[in-house]
């Protein structure tokens, strides 16, 4: 059978304890995206480890927020006629939505960083490409758990399916159909995506949140198309996913936003607050002033 071959494990033992690929991709997104971005906040002027302290705080918030927005995205395998509630914490294995998990982590994260007097637009403008990496690092974790593939297509990087993944997940095709490996587009688009940020952060030195919402509106650009290609179970509205239309409803906000603040000077000259510098710094600027 021609096409890309799935995995034919998901979870290995080391004695009793079970590592369970979807962990271990999941992890090893958030500490490549962490270390990117705490490169990049250093570069804005932001104190050596604050920001891996926020991510401490901020990342297990995403993770509930976007469990709970899968769960309510997705309620029939949990909440239907054959579902079982208490699998919605069965997070090992699969679904979480990143729509639930950005503004969770978000605002966990402002939180964090308004009491240490720093501001949420230049870690936003930090993060945002790691974000990404993590993303597109965190979908292998579906490819090994042969799930949220797309619609069967005979191009020849069509993804090779298990036909027990496929009795798994209600899905009922011949054997040996393949299907759009949709993991591969997005974590493709991801890593462009990211790529295509950093190069123009660095050309234009942009800041006040302007890099985050362009990361917002690259991301639910590709995510969209990347949708409309699935075929697991979800919620439809009008004929469309609801993925598909948070999606839509998203980029056009974070296009709104982008032409908003286009007008906005280069980066913050502070990743601090106004007057909430610390006192070693303050002392900087004042020297450098007398200097003058």
């Amino acid at each position: 059978m021609n096409g890309i071959p799935s995995p034919s494990e998901s979870v290995w033992y080391v004695g009793p304890l079970p590592l369970r690929a979807y962990a271990i991709a999941i992890i090893l997104g958030i500490v490549l995206g962490g270390w990117l971005a705490s490169r990049r906040y250093r570069e804005r002027g932001g104190p050596e480890g604050v920001l891996v302290d926020a991510l401490m705080w901020a990342v297990p918030a995403g993770i509930i927020g976007a469990r709970i927005y899968h769960v309510i995205s997705s309620p029939a395998a949990y909440f239907g006629p054959d579902g079982d509630p208490i699998k919605a914490l069965y997070i090992w294995e699969g679904g979480l939505g990143i729509w639930g998990a950005i503004p969770a982590g978000a605002g966990v994260a402002w939180w964090y960083l308004r009491s240490k007097g720093l501001r949420l637009t230049v870690f936003a403008d930090a993060l945002a490409p790691g974000i990404l990496i993590a993303q597109a690092v965190g979908r292998i974790g579906n490819y090994f758990n042969q799930e949220l593939f797309g619609a069967p297509t005979d191009l020849p990087w069509g993804l090779q399916i298990s036909d027990a993944a496929l009795a798994a997940q209600g899905l009922d095709y011949p054997t040996g159909t393949l299907f759009h490996p949709t993991f591969l587009y997005e974590l493709l688009w991801n890593l462009a995506a990211a790529a295509v940020l950093i190069a123009v952060d660095r050309r234009w030195r942009l800041g006040h949140g302007r890099v985050f919402w362009l990361y917002v509106a690259f991301y639910t650009a590709g995510r969209s198309w990347i949708e409309m290609l699935r075929i697991d179970t979800a919620e439809h509205i009008l004929g469309l996913r609801l993925n598909v239309w948070v999606s839509l409803l998203v980029f056009a906000v974070s296009v709104a936003m982008v032409l908003i603040l286009r007008r906005k000077g280069l980066r913050e000259e502070s990743a601090w607050l106004p007057g909430r510098e610390p006192e070693e710094a303050e002392a900087e600027t004042e020297g450098e002033d007398t200097v003058r």
